[in-house]
């Protein structure tokens, strides 16, 4: 935390802003859940996906590319796949609108596939993953990030051509938190450049490369024009996984793809292909839990290395980040906080939570 952050509690902050949801359209249903979903992800230390995303989504609104109370509608339909069009409405309730069908679907089946295209953002794709596993299910899910314009170069090219399209697994444990896989393809999402530009902070090398294609250091560069571009993470590797869910959650859904710049919406569009798994469809559900619970007591036990407390397991990390900001407080940078209450301003909302 920095000394310039402040520190916020999360029952006051998710007031303010389900507040200014409302005050922007949404029904009070929405605002709650936008609020609850943005707020679980600066509590789980994402705060590239949490509230700071406010003020992108009141702008967006007010200039209508982004649909209040949209749901999400049934293009076609099986007794294993859905294709759904989001209409551009929020994510936050549409991924979790999306995710019930699915669940619905594979308790019956075994397996559903959920095509979803054309939602504005879909937030932190973990939630989705652990609203599957938490009705027992495993999913995987593919996320193409569209309207923004291209934000990463492929692996030896020096200028954006897709976006930071994430990739994200939730494997359920009996009895225990469910692991949970979700990243960015990019070395780093948007996001987290956004927060360390409103700090003043550099990023690590090797994520972003300026207008003129050289490596740098300097968020403010992906903020100016001409835009720098981020990288991929592992180079071909995370430039290929890129490429594959540009092509799955875009192509399959019959969603808008990166290269058709001048047909998309200038705002934030996710499209997303999921495929959820109930384990007791492929044999006996007791032998899988045994199993996992094996194998993550194996991985865990491993002696850890300098500079670290104990082995962890995709989704550790973000528990330990949600004890500990239940217990003390979410920090927000200055900038990021400043901006926030310029949203709110923007739609007749002016008393702001106290520290």
């Amino acid at each position: 935390m920095a000394d310039t952050d402040i520190l916020i509690r999360p029952e006051p902050l998710q007031d303010y802003i389900a507040a200014i949801c409302r005050a922007a359209g949404s029904s009070a249903d929405e605002a709650g859940k936008i609020a609850t979903q943005l707020i679980e992800a600066n509590l789980r230390g994402h705060d590239s996906h949490g509230v700071g995303m406010i003020p992108y989504y009141i702008a967006n609104a007010r200039a209508r590319t982004l649909t209040p109370n949209g749901r999400a509608t049934v293009v076609s339909e099986t007794d294993v796949i859905t294709v759904l069009d989001g209409g551009f409405g929020y994510g936050q309730v549409i991924g979790e609108q999306v995710m019930e069908i699915g669940i619905a679907k594979a308790k019956v089946k075994g397996v559903a596939l959920i095509a979803l295209r054309n939602s504005h953002h879909l937030g932190r794709i973990g939630g989705w993953a652990e609203q599957c596993a938490a009705a027992g299910m495993a999913s995987i899910h593919y996320v193409s990030t569209v309207g923004s314009g291209p934000a990463v170069a492929p692996f030896g090219g020096t200028d954006a051509r897709f976006g930071t399209n994430p990739f994200c697994c939730g494997v359920p444990v009996e009895g225990n938190e469910p692991i949970i896989l979700d990243m960015a393809t990019s070395r780093l999402p948007i996001g987290k450049i956004r927060v360390a530009h409103n700090k003043g902070e550099a990023i690590v090398e090797g994520a972003l490369l300026d207008a003129n294609g050289a490596p740098t250091t300097d968020p403010g560069v992906f903020f100016r024009q001409p835009r720098g571009t981020l990288l991929p993470f592992g180079e071909h590797k995370g430039y290929a996984l890129a490429l594959v869910v540009e092509l799955f959650a875009g192509a399959l859904t019959g969603g808008l793809l990166a290269y058709r710049g001048e047909d998309i919406p200038k705002c934030i569009v996710n499209n997303m292909l999921s495929v959820i798994i109930d384990p007791k469809a492929l044999g006996e559900a007791r032998q899988y839990y045994e199993a996992v619970r094996a194998m993550t007591e194996f991985v865990k036990a491993s002696p850890p290395g300098k500079g670290t407390d104990r082995v962890m397991v995709p989704g550790d990390p973000e528990r330990r980040s949600r004890a500990k900001r239940l217990a003390d407080g979410i920090p927000i940078d200055a900038e990021t906080w400043r901006e926030i209450g310029e949203a709110a301003r923007s739609v007749g909302v002016n008393a702001r939570p106290g520290a």
